[in-house]
């Protein structure tokens, strides 16, 4: 706006058309904290003009708001403004500062005689008062040095905590997710039930308003780099069973894959390509930790930004309670309960993120005491290590994933696509990406648990009244940490954020305690589809056969055909 109005010498609205036009928003979040705020003082100090162009969006905006919802029901437009406007905690525009004025009270008109009398009435009770005043006045005289000394240093203390106290007013802030709505011709989420979050509740308002504007893109992984070339044994056995590499560009030929699944020669072919790609990681794993791990063990991973709503901490509760089982147990019934694991950690936690770095503490701390375990052996072990590169080796070893976010909270996650797609088999919730991920390779072939979407809010509610009962294997779990098995550190303030009905940092926001039945008993059901190779490998074969719907190519192709209106370039 600033340059073809200031530089090129457009009118606003040959400047905002264009605009509109030209930008299109893709949210890729519903957390509240990452819908980012800008101060309004510091951008008028850097940037004055941007501001007062973003003053003039948002008073046509406003006007837009009026225009719709009227000014009738006061209540319902001044929440409409709160909620939508661009500028946060800013007076409204000079043009509109007396819409939400209330009326003062009509004055009676009084007949002139009528107000005579009155006067007079008047006179007569003032001289009365007078009267009373003069006797009290003097006894005010007589302890007026008494009041002064005692009650004088008092009143001005107390008046000078009354300025103390006053609240600071809230910060002026410019809500730069709505000024992307605002200022763009589309606004998409990032998988099906992520945009339909971003309608129903993130930007509904904007929704009801402009509902054209919104509409899915799913994301998308590019499978020449997460087949291709990060698993080129995979690679060739696609290639050898579809009968061409085209899938390489056109990945719908991945579903040829279904027709072999049950084929004795590719499930071999498959195991034997997964096998080489663990031994890849056992050898990476030796390297940076000193750790021998089994082969043949399955290995179990999670790879995820460290976020409480990612959930890395059911994840470690889950091999808490295994390892705990096993402990239980003799040698011989651990062997026949329990399908030998790796579960291996990834993921980077912000620097100022404490919870994130006390549940990365948590992992380290359970790696260590399971892996020096010399009654558990090759039946449980646990790392933590994460880069690209790495993930590079990790994801076409992988067996399992673990994709198992609060539902409603993860916007997509490409990691579960670039796992299926490598026939990774993966458990989770129906949040994000996994929903889809479900349907395409069918619903047998994912392990799900835990609550629903739309069930959350109730839940959080269930919880704040004290009506949520925790299972005893949880607090079974919590009670086992608490005992100092993993080492001195005290884990009170991250177990803490369990425990509680309310409160900041407490109440299980995320619902760690509520899933964590489900959770494991999903677990069990993984070991019992582990034991059974030919049909494990099944499901990995239709895992990649499945994900055909999860490349890039065709996000790019979603994009250019219904946001960015152009056209693919023919090469000659």
């Amino acid at each position: 706006m600033r340059i073809l109005i200031d530089l090129k010498g457009l009118s606003w609205k040959e400047a905002w058309n264009i605009t509109q036009r030209t930008v299109a928003y893709t949210n890729h979040t519903v957390l509240p904290e990452a819908l980012e705020k800008w101060s309004l003082e510091l951008m008028q100090k850097l940037l004055p003009r941007h501001v007062e162009i973003i003053e003039m969006i948002d008073e046509e905006l406003i006007n837009t708001i009026i225009s719709e919802y009227g000014t009738a029901d006061c209540d319902l437009l001044e929440k409409k403004l709160k909620e939508m406007r661009i500028l946060e905690n800013v007076d409204l525009p000079a043009t509109f500062a007396d819409l939400f004025v209330k009326p003062k009270e009509s004055s009676v008109v009084v007949p002139s005689e009528e107000l005579e009398d009155s006067k007079e009435e008047e006179d007569e009770s003032v001289d009365e008062e007078d009267e009373s005043v003069d006797v009290e006045d003097e006894s005010v005289d007589e302890g007026d040095e008494s009041v002064d000394e005692e009650n004088g240093p008092e009143k001005k203390c107390d008046e000078e905590k009354k300025k103390k106290v006053l609240v600071e007013p809230p910060p002026k802030l410019v809500r730069m997710a709505n000024l992307s709505v605002v200022g763009g011709h589309a606004v998409n989420g990032v998988a099906e039930i992520h945009s339909e979050i971003v309608k129903d509740e993130v930007f509904n308002s904007f929704f009801k308003l402009w509902p054209k504007k919104f509409q899915n893109k799913t994301n998308g992984v590019t499978p020449r780099r997460w087949i291709r070339f990060c698993n080129p044994d995979l690679s060739k056995i696609i290639t050898k069973w579809i009968g061409t590499e085209d899938w390489v560009l056109n990945t719908e030929n991945l579903a040829e894959l279904r027709k072999f699944a049950d084929n004795n020669d590719l499930q071999t072919q498959w195991r034997e390509a997964k096998r080489s790609n663990k031994l890849k990681v056992v050898s990476l794993i030796k390297e940076r930790t000193g750790y021998s791990v089994n082969p043949d063990a399955m290995f179990d991973i999670q790879v995820k930004r460290i976020h409480e709503y990612k959930r890395q901490l059911l994840n470690i509760f889950g091999i808490v309670y295994r390892y705990m089982k096993m402990k239980e147990m003799s040698a011989s019934g651990r062997k026949a309960k329990f399908v030998p694991r790796v579960c291996m950690f990834g993921g980077k936690a912000f620097s100022t993120y404490v919870q994130a770095k006390r549940i990365v503490k948590f992992i380290t701390d359970v790696a260590a005491t399971i892996n020096r375990d010399p009654g558990i052996g090759d039946l449980l072990k646990s790392s933590f290590r994460y880069n690209v590169s790495v993930a590079e080796l990790l994801i076409p070893a992988s067996e399992l994933s673990q994709h198992i976010s609060t539902a409603g909270m993860e916007a997509s996650g490409t990691s579960n696509m670039k796992f299926a797609m490598n026939g990774c088999i993966l458990i989770g919730t129906l949040d994000g990406a996994n929903v889809e991920i479900r349907e395409e390779v069918g619903a047998d072939n994912f392990f799900l648990f835990g609550a629903k979407a739309h069930e959350i809010a109730g839940l959080r509610k269930e919880r704040a009244e004290g009506k949520f009962v925790p299972d005893p294997r949880f607090e079974e779990v919590k009670e086992f940490i608490r005992s100092g098995v993993f080492g001195s550190f005290n884990y009170d303030e991250l177990i803490g954020s369990l425990e509680g009905n309310e409160g900041f940092g407490q109440a299980d926001y995320f619902l760690v305690g509520k899933d964590f039945p489900s959770y494991i008993e999903c677990q069990e059901k993984v070991d019992e589809a582990y034991r059974d190779q030919k049909r494990w490998t099944r499901m990995s074969i239709l895992n990649t056969a499945g994900s055909y719907k999860f490349s890039s190519d065709r996000t790019i192709h979603e994009y250019a055909k219904d946001i960015w209106n152009i056209n693919p370039v023919e090469l000659p």
